[in-house]
């Protein structure tokens, strides 16, 4: 086989071993795969989401806990020792709560039951654009260490072809250096690669719960989602926003409680006294109430309305970072996504069919190996930058599931 020939089938064989990796992997045969949808659900299903789930549910039973009225207090009193001439009185007393007190105190419990509802739902936002995030991390590291086994098992070859034709005369020895040096370099990004595809799968698995070794998915990082308008995602209220305008209500409510609280409650009593010395027994009804000379409540008043404010800030605060963020999100992913439709369906067509008609001119003497090479390369890296372009659309998307929701998986 001559030297063009043999070079041909090298360089055949090293697209042919590219087309082959670069098809999704399956880390074992018999296991099945999962899709974005699956990977939330069993994400949504960990400890971390049930903790915040559980935590909204005990913060709602509170609120049938301040509905309750005070206990009464059933008191017994003596008075002497002798009999004939003790005096003994049992009597019951309940608190009345003034002010509105019972109220105020239910609109605390629901505002802070709505605070710990809207971080479960914060924390589930949040699970959601974790594993978006991690599962096209893993897709794309997939692809990008099939790219760099490519590139690598290509370098190998080239050593080779050099090192013969070097042996041949027909080359100087500074490019079979060139070769090797560029073989290392190869090596090392499909370590980097390979690398980066194992931490991909470990983050991917203690999400979902799985071992990182048996997760096999579904790629699905081709077909990016059309964009939302950017007014209907800032017409939606963000987890943040929402959040913070819980936490100004629970001030609001807290502040009505303290106001409530200067309100002197009352205790009536009600009950029976015997006199041994008269030998009769008489009913006893009283009432006390507590005299606000020395304490008004009026400092927790205060204190209450100032942290009103500082969440009413903190709220318009969140509207404007939220705001801010999800424009600049919106326009992330506006901006990838068109970049990573080009490079699809413009850029690397071109490319291959550029690489293959540098191919075919090889096998007719048209065009020299180098040609060959540089042609590769670039179909490689055109493939690269797609899903590059790629892996920044899904985070921005990811990134705008986390502020304002996406109503998709």
């Amino acid at each position: 086989m001559n030297t063009s020939r043999y070079l041909a089938v090298c360089v055949v064989a090293s697209a042919l071993a590219w087309r082959c990796s670069a098809e999704p992997v399956r880390v074992a045969a018999d296991t099945a795969s999962i899709d974005l949808s699956t990977a939330i659900r069993l994400a949504l299903d960990r400890p971390t989401a049930r903790a915040a789930m559980h935590e909204a549910a005990a913060a709602t039973a509170l609120v049938g806990q301040a509905d309750r009225l005070p206990n009464p207090e059933l008191s017994y009193l003596q008075e002497g020792r002798q009999a004939g001439t003790r005096t003994t009185t049992v009597q019951i007393n309940q608190p009345i709560e003034l002010g509105g007190k019972r109220r105020a105190r239910v609109a605390l419990a629901r505002g802070a039951a709505g605070l710990a509802h809207d971080d479960w739902l914060v924390r589930r936002q949040a699970i959601r654009a974790d594993v978006m995030t991690a599962y096209h991390d893993v897709v794309v590291a997939g692809h990008r260490q099939a790219l760099a086994q490519a590139s690598a098992t290509l370098a190998r070859r080239t050593v080779d072809v050099a090192g013969k034709r070097v042996a041949a005369g027909k080359i100087s020895p500074i490019d079979e250096t060139r070769a090797r040096l560029a073989a290392i370099d190869a090596a090392g990004a499909l370590t980097q690669a390979t690398a980066a595809l194992a931490i991909a799968r470990t983050k991917l698995g203690a999400l979902v719960g799985r071992p990182a070794d048996s997760l096999a998915l579904d790629d699905d990082s081709g077909r990016l989602p059309d964009a939302v308008p950017v007014d209907t995602l800032l017409a939606r209220e963000s987890g943040a926003v929402r959040r913070a305008r819980g936490e100004l209500a629970a001030r609001q409510a807290q502040a009505d409680v303290e106001r409530a609280a200067r309100v002197p409650d009352v205790t009536l009593s009600v009950g029976t006294q015997r006199d041994d010395q008269v030998g009769r027994r008489q009913a006893v009804v009283g009432l006390s109430v507590p005299l606000p000379l020395f304490n008004r409540n009026d400092d927790a008043v205060r204190a209450a309305l100032r942290r009103t404010d500082a969440a009413g800030d903190a709220l318009a605060a969140a509207q404007v970072e939220t705001a801010a963020a999800l424009t600049a999100a919106h326009t992330r992913y506006a901006t990838a996504q068109q970049e990573a439709r080009l490079l699809r369906d413009d850029v690397v067509p071109g490319a291959q069919s550029a690489y293959e008609q540098t191919l075919k001119g090889f096998e007719y003497g048209k065009f020299s190996f180098l040609d060959v090479l540089d042609a590769q390369r670039t179909w490689f890296q055109v493939q690269t930058r797609q899903w590059d372009s790629l892996e920044t659309a899904w985070r921005a998307w990811a990134d705008i599931e986390r502020l304002a929701g996406t109503d998709q998986d």
